[in-house]
């Protein structure tokens, strides 16, 4: 039933100290104002994690969690994990004094939790608890670029849906590096993931090493830059090279190694590249292209490879089926949307949660007032006359200004209530859960409705709001039964229980 605490498979520069960070009541330490650039809602964000929460998350980062492909004998191993928030997440676990400085590990995670984009997997909250050090990051549902490409079981990938992956791993880098995070440690088809909706997303986790000290490539030396051989030293030219081993695992569906496709290429055998599994259903142009942009990526001198823009502005014309969805390219099923109707009768407020009707759920949470909070506080007299006048008088501008539509001012004023904490009302928490909705912040409009609920368990106003949050976060599975186990605690209260 319901939660009442807070809150992309695969492993693996020096940047500002961490931001300041605020904690919220029920959830994890959050950065301040950090802005979600180009991947839109839901993503919440950069947070600090406790090692509980954590281990919580991955039922005591279980064997049955693990998804690194490697499994309990790859070096950092990462598990699938679940907040009790709900949101599902991929947790890495680094080995005993991989970064034995903590700080150096705070700098290096918040400098990689400040990127927000689409084509990202995003951190979202790293751990750094004793000699513990966790990055916590967006989970990513659909497996890897190398199941899909080497280990696929039903359908191989179209050529349309490479074009798609190669493309969007490129902006992914091109993002990075307009953001000042240039460097991407082992870039392979493992580091491709693919989130709910079947698009590729690149992995986060690349965005630092194993360790502070430790090595930037751990696939075998054939598929290594040969400068880093040389030298130990990853650069903005070495995740190129990388990108171009990429492009070979697309055009071949194989892990070639590049000195063997580079001979093939120079030998015009461009047909004898490609995947046969494909069955000729690819274009000779576009694969030409490819090939050539590989083949550039993989160039011997650095000096000589093409820049991230590079990429992205000679893959962008090659996007021949912008409007197919990723699912249908990649055969794999959309995560399923909310049952269009419940499974039980809902009551008005209900009934306006089921359709996310907020300015009605607004009308009701008016007129219901604090009837509810009834039996949830017991002060005593001396708390009465010395801070109760103050509270009340922050709650009555809530109020007023809850009804006057002045949905910040709402929430500042009832922060105000909350943060005394003498006293607690389910219906504050339900009412700012209203106006962050309104706000259009979810993931805190989730944390109240989760706070209500923790005041009052069976309340059925805080699984409704939680039900929103969650749709609105697209979560909309969890967001449905969130919706049907208000319903069932109203049937179960209109048998004889605390009013409506």
């Amino acid at each position: 039933m319901g939660c009442c605490q807070s809150l992309c498979p695969d492993e693996d520069g020096a940047q500002p100290p961490p931001q300041p960070a605020q904690t919220h009541r029920g959830g994890a330490t959050t950065a301040a104002g950090l802005d979600n650039g180009g991947a839109g809602g839901g993503i919440p964000p950069f947070s600090e994690f406790s090692f509980s929460d954590l281990k919580a998350a991955t039922n005591n980062f279980s064997s049955d969690n693990i998804v690194s492909e490697s499994g309990e004998k790859a070096p950092n191993v990462v598990y699938k994990g679940r907040l009790q928030n709900r949101r599902w997440i991929a947790v890495k676990k680094f080995t005993k004094m991989a970064w034995p400085h903590p700080k150096q590990f705070a700098e290096e995670a918040w400098g990689v939790g400040k990127l927000r984009h689409n084509r990202l997997a995003n951190l979202i909250g790293y751990c750094c608890d004793g000699d513990e050090r966790l990055l916590v990051a967006e989970f990513m549902p659909n497996d890897t670029l190398a199941k899909h490409l080497f280990h696929w079981e039903n359908q191989t990938i179209e050529w349309a849906m490479r074009l798609r992956v190669g493309y969007h791993i490129a902006e992914a880098l091109d993002y990075c590096s307009s953001e000042g995070r240039p460097l991407y440690h082992d870039l392979n088809a493992y580091r491709v993931l693919f989130d709910e909706d079947g698009d590729p997303r690149l992995s986060c986790f690349g965005l630092m090493k194993n360790s502070r000290d430790g090595k930037s490539y751990s696939t075998n030396l054939a598929y290594t830059p040969p400068e880093y051989l040389r030298n130990g030293r990853v650069t903005p030219e070495s995740v190129t090279y990388s990108f171009g081993t990429v492009l070979l695992d697309l055009l071949s569906g194989k892990h070639i190694p590049p000195s063997h496709a580079l001979d093939m290429i120079r030998g015009k055998n461009i047909i004898q590249l490609m995947d046969s599994h494909l069955e000729g259903k690819f274009s000779t142009e576009e694969a030409t292209v490819v090939v050539e942009l590989a083949s550039q990526c993989l160039q011997y001198e650095p000096r000589e490879r093409p820049n991230t823009k590079d990429l992205v502005a000679t893959l962008a014309p090659l996007q021949t089926k912008p409007d197919v969805p990723s699912c249908i390219m990649l055969g794999i099923k959309k995560q399923e949307e909310a049952p269009s109707t419940p499974q039980r009768p809902l009551s008005p407020l209900g009934e306006a949660c089921s359709r996310m009707d907020l300015t009605a759920i607004h009308q009701i949470l008016v007129m219901t007032h604090y009837r509810d909070d009834e039996g949830t506080n017991e002060l005593s007299f001396q708390e009465w006359t010395q801070q109760m006048k103050d509270m009340l008088d922050a709650r009555k501008r809530g109020d007023q200004a809850f009804r006057d539509k002045d949905f910040k001012s709402a929430i500042d004023c009832y922060s105000q209530f909350i943060d005394v904490g003498t006293m607690v009302s389910p219906t504050v928490f339900g009412r700012r859960s209203l106006c962050y909705l309104l706000c259009d912040q979810p993931d805190a409009a989730l944390r109240d409705a989760m706070q209500a609920q923790c005041v009052y368990p069976d309340w059925p106003t805080a699984f409704y709001m939680q039900s929103v949050a969650l749709a609105k976060l697209n979560m909309n599975t969890d967001a449905a039964d969130m919706l049907n186990e208000a319903a069932q605690l109203e049937e179960k209260r209109q048998r004889g229980g605390k009013g409506s």
